[in-house]
């Protein structure tokens, strides 16, 4: 019967070597696999911290935009308000003139028809007076003649001469006031009609009433108000947009910053470790 040979126990030097090498080689990869991590880990914070400071950048200047683009928009505002007050006001001025136009027109026509009626009251009463007249100066001679004519009447057709005379002087005085009226009237029928015509233009020119004047004042401050309101409105949605890009943005970096301690915290601890076994 054959005896068997005990097993002996490997433990040679070699092998505890190769044990130990096997542990060192494996550390070394998990150190280096954890800085991998850290620099990619910083590579992403760098970044994320890039992009943050663009946005940032981006954002100001929005808000500049934003702040001056209000401001146009008031001023725009500000400026139509003023345009269709200034309109109301042309179209004011330019019913009044109508108004006092027609009735200086109105006036003048008066004026005329009472120097025409004047100048006719003046003729008969020239005719009057003529007749009177002769009538005083054949009863004074009637007078002459027959001392039974009595004496108030001859004093009383002297005194109806003079009176008829007097009423002449009076209705002459009278029909040069009218003819100084006329022509007063007529230059401020001119004047008022030139400050007519010269509304009708502004209004016109204001609101665009006329065919030939396809651009209006008003349509202009119309207009700019109508684009600043369309910026101020772009603007404003970009700027909420790089706002919400930017809030993402740094929960982003916040997110890298905060893997990155956690990865670098690991690697000292790995490092630790390595050096204490």
């Amino acid at each position: 019967m054959k005896t068997q040979t005990p097993a002996r126990n490997i433990s040679s030097p070699v092998i505890e070597q190769f044990r130990k090498y096997g542990v060192t080689e494996r550390k070394k990869n998990e150190l280096d696999a954890l800085t991998i991590q850290v620099m990619d880990a910083q590579g992403d914070v760098a970044q994320y911290q890039s992009i943050v400071n663009a946005l940032t950048t981006k954002s100001n200047d929005l808000q500049n935009f934003l702040a001056i683009a209000t401001n146009n928009k008031t001023q725009a505002y500000n400026n139509k308000i003023l345009i269709d007050q200034l309109v109301q006001s042309a179209a004011e001025l330019e019913k009044n003139a109508d108004i006092a136009f027609n009735e200086m027109v109105e006036a003048s026509l008066q004026t005329k028809k009472l120097t025409t009626d004047i100048n006719t009251v003046m003729g008969k009463l020239i005719y009057s007076a003529e007749v009177i007249n002769k009538l005083a100066n054949l009863i004074v001679r009637k007078k002459a003649l027959n001392p039974l004519i009595s004496d108030e009447l001859v004093s009383m057709v002297s005194t109806a001469g003079t009176d008829a005379n007097n009423a002449v002087a009076l209705t002459l005085v009278a029909l040069q006031s009218t003819f100084a009226a006329q022509a007063s009237e007529m230059e401020a029928e001119t004047a008022i009609g030139l400050t007519y015509t010269q509304s009708i233009a502004l209004t016109k020119l204001l609101t665009g009433s006329d065919g030939d004047c396809p651009a209006s004042l008003q349509g202009l401050f119309y207009q700019a108000y109508a684009d600043t309101r369309v910026n101020y409105t772009l603007t404003e949605k970009a700027n909420f947009t790089t706002v919400k890009q930017l809030n993402m943005a740094k929960a982003n970096l916040n997110t890298a910053q905060v893997k990155l301690k956690s990865l670098q915290s690991g690697l000292a601890a790995a490092n630790a470790a390595a050096l204490a076994s």
